[in-house]
This record gives C-alpha cells, structure tokens and sequence, in this order.
C-alpha cells in the first residue's frame, strides 16, 4: 500500500502532521474511542500582540520590494534538477563530530546541517562574489519556550537562521560552521524573540529570504515512519519529489540513529556535490583540500 498525504503548512507543521497520522492510524486499528494525544486547537495562543513590538532583527527573512544582490534560488531552478541522497551512519557523523570536539559538543543535526550547508556551497558553479551573505534556515520547535500543550495542533515552529559570507564558510572548518548553526538556535530559543517575530510576520510585506539560502527540514525525528495503519510500520517514508529544498529523513532499514539527507542540485553541481558531501574532513585536514580522497560512503 502507497499512502500519499499533503498538508497545507498554514494548517500544522511537521509534529502536527505526525500528530494527525498516528491518530488516524489509532482510528484505524483500534476500537479505543479516546486518541492519545487530543488535539489543541486554540491558535490565539501565538496571536500577535496589538501594536506590534518588533525588538528583534530576524535575518531570516526581507521585505518584499527589497531586490537581493544574487539570487541563488532562482539560478539552481533555471537548471534542469537531479535529486542527490546521502545516508550518514554514526560513524559518518561520528567523524564529523570529531572535528569539533573537545572544545565544541553538538548534535547530529548541528553537524550534519552545517556539513550540508557548507558542501552546498562548495559545490557551487557559478562565480559568486567572496563577500556573498549567505544562509541557512531550518526549522527550531518552540512549544516548551512558549509553554505550549503537547497537544498544540499548529505551527509551532520558527525558522532559525545561520548566516555567514562564502569566503568565512568556505576558508573556516567545520566547527566554526557549527558554531554559527547553535548560535541560530539558540537566538530562537527566547520568548521575547519569538514573540517579536509573531509580530514581525503581521507585516505581509515581510517574506521568508531563500534568495541566498539553503532550507533544511528535519523529518527524521517525528515518528512518521512508526505509523501503522495496520499492516505494519512503513517499508519508505519520504516526500513524494526532491526538490532544492533539503530534508533529513529516516532511515527505516538501517540503523535508527541514520540520517539520510536528501537534496536536488543542478545536473552542473552533482559529481561536485556528492565528492564534498562524502569526503573526510580528516583527510582533506591533512592532504590539502584539493587533492582526491576516497568517499567516506
């Protein structure tokens, strides 16, 4: 059985979407007239405040009218697009970490992020100025800084935004790119600055910036692929198309602690791409970063 689902994003995110599946999925097995998670419907609980209070600088996202320098976006979608997979095991992720320790603890998902963001760049064919801002959002949940239910049933989420010139991502090593994705992180995790943004974002002339930007989306911890209408949990869980839109995945046939990251890339940029995503940080510390190594995986 193929299940194919779409969910308008003004409706809930990611943890409301696996919120919806399970229950469904509760529905569908069981005769427990109860789900286990009752949905929270009250949206006014990240209602903006009249008149806004705007304290913070958001750079994750411009005003419309505002033209960027280079748009990115718009270049790699000008291209014909391949899908590109990469599967990190935990000794992939393991070796990734260990150019940042002792001095810096970080999570898969930091390292893994920054490792993408900075390979992406990499890859890039194009002669972008050295002094080029740019980004790299993804989504932080915010459900325990604002004291929401469990069961909120809505977007409960703000985008974090790493920044940084090409020239500081590319000269500098992993760690300082991770450094710079737990410093979004962690702007994100203050109440005062999410409510600013609640505000910020009442102003409809302000837009999300991906002109410079890579986008990940983080599914691989929501539970999706435990569903089970019945038949058993999910042989594949994915979207249905790749686009240049990152997402990190699970991995249902492998280790749970897998991370599969799945991008699409311009045909011009794949052999680049998939030689950054794959090479040893180590290797390219001690043989320079031009010579060949052989793939991690």
């Amino acid at each position: 059985m193929i299940m194919c689902l779409a969910i308008n994003h003004c409706l809930c995110d990611g943890i409301g979407t696996s919120q919806f599946l399970h229950a469904w999925a509760q529905h569908n097995t069981t005769t427990q007239a109860e789900l286990t998670i009752t949905p929270f419907h009250s949206r006014h609980m990240l209602k903006p405040r009249h008149p806004p209070i705007v304290n913070y600088h958001s750079p994750g996202y411009t005003r419309t009218e505002l033209t960027p320098q280079v748009n990115l976006l718009k270049l790699l979608q000008s291209q014909p697009l391949v899908p590109t997979s990469f599967t990190f095991n935990p000794s992939n992720i393991l070796n990734l970490k260990k150019q940042c320790v002792p001095s810096l603890k970080c999570t898969t998902f930091e390292v893994v992020a920054a490792h993408t963001w900075r390979s992406w760049i990499r890859s890039m064919n194009l002669s972008l100025p050295s002094n080029l801002v740019v980004k790299l959002l993804f989504s932080v949940n915010v459900r325990t800084v604002l004291n929401l239910p469990k069961e909120y049933y809505g977007n409960g989420f703000l985008l974090a935004c790493a920044e940084s010139t090409i020239e500081d991502l590319i000269e500098n090593n992993l760690h300082h790119s991770v450094k710079l994705v737990q410093k979004a992180k962690s702007t994100v995790n203050d109440e005062e600055y999410i409510r600013s943004t609640i505000d910020l974002l009442e102003d409809k002339m302000v837009k999300t910036d991906v002109s410079t930007t890579l986008v990940i989306s983080q599914w691989s911890k929501l539970g999706l692929e435990m569903v089970d209408f019945g038949e058993g949990k999910s042989l594949h869980m994915g979207p249905l198309t790749s686009d240049v839109y990152c997402l990190f995945l699970p991995v249902i046939a492998g280790d749970a602690n897998d991370v599969r990251v799945l991008l699409s890339v311009p045909d011009s940029m794949v052999q680049t791409f998939q030689y950054q995503m794959n090479k040893s940080w180590e290797e390219e510390k001690e043989n320079g970063y031009h010579k060949h190594q052989n793939p991690l995986f």
